[in-house]
């Protein structure tokens, strides 16, 4: 649960539980939430977690949704949607945060911890709300959310900084998510600060995430052979940047579920499609798009997938990662680069072609597509794949980007009342530099302050402009202050500790 292992590697599972054809039908007249269960518990022992408390972590989590079916499946132009978007935040990653807000909070009250911790994100957009919405007012738990200044869009900002609860900290940071991301990265990799407060994760390099994502490639693989049985394997179109949905579809036709294609669609920040294209996983600055949350070009979720590209080989993997950090490069070519293809397509969708989608489908199909959603679509289309048997991910409603939307459609249908009413809502956030030093600082000071009952200083604000009035930064205008930590973070154990494995870089 704890994100990167102290090595600085990513956890992945050490064997991956089957799902028989048979059992796979047996599932099929099963709830979302029924499902789930039963897609989890192949990786959670009754042991870790007992059979009844899963069942109340699941079905409490789906219970945040807006939908009976969590995530209903559509037919929509030739093809199925998947939307991801009826959850609190209105984004995909609500599945996997809700479900893993409840897990830390079973393990702090059965006495995990020490009954406390910390936890540090980093977000392009939709991490960030949905981690907070699934945190909020958790007992035990201060949620620390790391957000690049003017990357995100106005509705995701609002969606974080309107949160008030008392452990919920936003932070605009001067730079971009791989910043942020780098930050965080930093900070798991700082011993000396993991330790004194015992960091938890929420981004997609938490294990956990990936493992509730699973789901739904089950869930909608068995709506669309209800509707459709003669279709014997599903594709799928995940709009990505981090690489973190997709590979929940990779873990889950490893495990047996009926795949045919696994389609990766970026923006102009394509560092994937150029992988896997070219075999050139090669760094370049990010673009800023219209998709902010695909505007990354580090995927953290990848190094899973090289590990498995090397034959589950630690020291290959590790000369990669470390030619990388030092060349911003890794090149691969011959069987290797037929074995990545084979495993993945990809396609590019730039502005130009994820505003017409947008149009397209609004036009001729009364669908709306987030620009995200629409950059799945324009794959499939680019591809020649539009047919039953393949599925484009909805990830996020379309109101949270109303500024591009309005680009390809004006007027823009009705938003949400839970999404306009934000602007009626105060905000609270803090501003800090891209440093690793001062933002731990912050950190440590707030989750100090919170625990000894401290109220930060200018801590809200009536306009969407306003932040705290000295960034909550103990270090801004260049002084130094003295901090302490009232009280011991403990490290959360993890739910699959005798499954996964730290694969050493």
């Amino acid at each position: 649960m704890t994100g990167l292992a102290h090595d600085r590697g990513l956890f992945v599972p050490d064997t991956l539980p089957t799902v028989s054809p048979s059992e796979l039908s047996s599932w099929r007249s099963l709830s979302y939430a029924d499902l789930a269960i039963e897609v989890i518990s192949k990786f959670v022992d009754d042991d870790q977690v007992p059979r009844k408390n899963l069942e109340d972590i699941v079905k409490r989590s789906c219970d945040a949704f807006r939908a009976e079916d969590v995530t209903p499946v559509i037919e929509v132009g030739g093809h199925a949607v998947l939307e991801l978007f009826h959850g609190p935040t209105f984004a995909f990653k609500d599945v996997a945060l809700q479900m893993l807000g409840n897990f830390f909070e079973y393990f702090l009250a059965t006495g995990s911890n020490g009954g406390r911790l910390a936890v540090l994100g980093a977000t392009s957009g939709d991490t960030g709300s949905a981690a907070i919405y699934g945190l909020r007012g958790k007992k035990g738990i201060d949620c620390i959310i790391l957000y690049p200044r003017g990357r995100v869009s106005e509705i995701q900002e609002r969606q974080m900084t309107t949160v008030p609860d008392a452990n919920i900290h936003c932070v605009a940071v001067e730079g971009t998510f791989d910043d942020c991301q780098d930050l965080v990265k930093a900070s798991f990799a700082d011993k000396e600060f993991r330790d004194k407060v015992k960091l938890g994760a929420v981004n997609s390099i938490n294990w956990c995430r990936v493992l509730a994502q699973t789901t739904y490639y089950f869930w909608s693989y068995l709506r669309v052979t209800d509707n459709h049985p003669e279709v014997k394997a599903v594709n799928y179109s995940v709009p990505t940047g981090n690489f973190g949905d997709i590979l929940a579809g990779y873990y889950s036709k490893r495990m047996g579920l009926p795949v045919g294609k696994l389609i990766v669609a970026t923006n102009e920040n394509d560092i994937l499609h150029r992988f896997f294209t070219k075999g050139e996983y090669h760094r370049y600055n990010i673009a800023e798009s219209i998709s902010p949350s695909m505007d990354i070009c580090v995927s953290s979720n990848f190094e899973r997938y090289l590990y498995h590209l090397a034959d589950d080989d630690a020291s290959t993997l590790a000369s990669w990662m470390s030619t990388f950090e030092s060349t911003g490069k890794i090149t691969i070519a011959g069987d290797q680069l037929q074995r990545a293809q084979g495993d993945f397509l990809s396609a590019r969708a730039d502005t130009a072609m994820t505003l017409q989608t947008i149009k397209e489908y609004y036009d001729d199909h009364s669908y709306m597509l987030c620009p995200h959603s629409a950059v799945g679509v324009s794959a499939i289309h680019q591809l020649k794949e539009v047919n039953v048997a393949t599925v484009c991910l909805a990830t996020a409603h379309e109101a949270k980007f109303p500024a591009a939307c309005q680009r390809a459609v004006d007027p823009l249908p009705t938003p949400p009342e839970q999404l306009s009413k934000l602007f009626s809502l105060k905000v609270r956030s803090s501003n800090c530099p891209n440093d690793l030093k001062t933002v731990q600082a912050f950190m440590e000071k707030r989750i100090e302050d919170r625990v000894n009952g401290v109220v930060a200083v200018a801590s809200c604000s009536s306009t969407s402009s306003s932040s705290d009035s000295s960034c909550g930064c103990p270090f801004a205008n260049g002084q130094a202050k003295k901090l302490m930590i009232g009280a011991a973070v403990a490290a959360l154990a993890g739910i699959l500790a005798t499954q996964l494995v730290a694969k050493k870089r």
